[in-house]
């Protein structure tokens, strides 16, 4: 990406940012207009309908092994999930509520566990058990755009944070280091059953409330297109800034993904992630992370699923990984095996092998750039 691409990015951005009240109160006015409008076109019958409530609920258990015997039983600072060294511990519990309507919908889950305890460090404790709050309002007659506001789950990359979901067990090092989360506000687009758009106003990069000092929203979209039942193609971006005013950097991150299933035994993931970031504040110059992940999984018997995973991950400029470690280079590979014997138990056991350019693996007495880890998971699930 050329630099005065970027800074002119940078300064259309700030400059939308910049309108001022009056115009955004015009916008607002017209915007809401449109919407009372359309609501009120609506039959009070439609209306009147019963929603549909469903609750769910999901629990990962978890026993991990470390071979470079961390000091203590938090494994690796960079990693939110299976994060705990040689003890058993509860990756993600997870409750949820949801409520659907032709006309409106809205979704409420708390959670907890050692995931939560990692990756909601940053916000308020009052707001760290919140994996999702929102209300959604359909903006069309035939309920193909809708509007969402709260907190809900991330539009970038293709793992969650619900293991059974995914194709291994622990997350590739680019979702560890990419948003799970986010609050703010999304205008959903579902012309037909092949492409689906969003448009999103968010807090900042991963954030449930915005970072103190920090006066600016952030922007994401998200493309999907399916051409059929064996491929899906994503490209989902962030443009914003996760620092305060006084030292802002413009952060710029593109993800785009494929996945393809040929058939009912395979099944291919290969995503590409590039984050571009102001290496100083009002810099010209830039500073970047990019990685590649390829999964490949294969259904052995009716009850038995395997997996394998690569992967690529660099941040020359410290700008992602944790600690600011520089000249950050991973590399790994993990091999995973899958028991379901019925539609709501998953036993997973995967073994990973993660090398790093940066000795950032510290076994005793000397640091590593190999790191190897065993970890073994019993998740349930269900739907009521």
């Amino acid at each position: 990406m050329e630099l005065d691409n970027i800074r002119a990015l940078e300064t259309t951005f700030l400059n939308l940012a910049r309108l001022n009240r009056c115009t955004l109160k015009i916008v607002f006015l017209l915007f809401t207009t449109i919407i009372v409008s359309n609501l009120f076109s609506q039959t009070d019958t439609l209306w009147r309908k019963s929603p549909e409530i469903t609750f769910s609920g999901y629990a990962d258990v978890f026993y991990a092994f470390d071979f470079s015997l961390p000091e203590g039983n938090e494994r690796q600072p960079y990693l939110v999930n299976h994060n705990r060294h040689n003890e058993f511990n509860v990756n993600h519990v997870l409750v949820r509520a949801n409520l659907k309507h032709d006309k409106y919908r809205a979704n409420l889950g708390l959670h907890a566990g050692t995931y939560v305890h990692d990756n909601y460090a940053q916000e308020p404790t009052a707001l760290r058990h919140i994996y999702e709050a929102n209300i959604g309002l359909s903006l069309s007659k035939n309920n193909k755009l809708w509007v969402d506001v709260g907190v809900f789950e991330s539009h970038i990359g293709f793992e969650v944070a619900q293991s059974t979901e995914n194709q291994t067990l622990t997350r590739s090092i680019c979702a560890e280091l990419s948003p799970y989360f986010f609050g703010g506000a999304k205008l959903s687009y579902d012309p037909n059953e092949k492409w689906s758009f969003k448009l999103l106003a968010l807090n900042g990069w991963q954030r449930i409330q915005r970072l103190s000092g920090n006066s600016l929203l952030s922007f994401g979209s998200q493309v999907q297109f399916k051409p059929n039942a064996k491929w899906l193609m994503n490209w989902s971006t962030f443009v914003g800034t996760d620092t305060p005013d006084s030292t802002r950097l413009m952060r710029y991150f593109s993800n785009f993904y494929t996945q393809f299933k040929p058939n009912d035994k395979l099944n291919f993931s290969l995503g590409w992630d590039l984050g571009v970031q102001d290496a100083a504040p009002n810099s010209n110059s830039y500073a970047y992370w990019t990685n590649l992940t390829l999964i490949a999984q294969y259904q052995i018997a009716q009850k038995w699923k395997t997996a394998w995973r690569v992967e690529v991950f660099s941040d020359i400029d410290g700008l992602i990984v944790p600690n600011s470690w520089p000249n950050t280079n991973f590399s790994g590979f993990s091999w995973n095996l899958d028991y379901q014997p019925t539609q709501n138990l998953q036993v997973r056991w995967e073994n990973r092998v993660t090398k790093s350019t940066s000795h950032l693996f510290h076994p005793q007495p000397v640091s590593s750039e190999i790191n190897f880890i065993s970890v073994i998971s019993l998740a349930l699930k269900f739907e009521k």
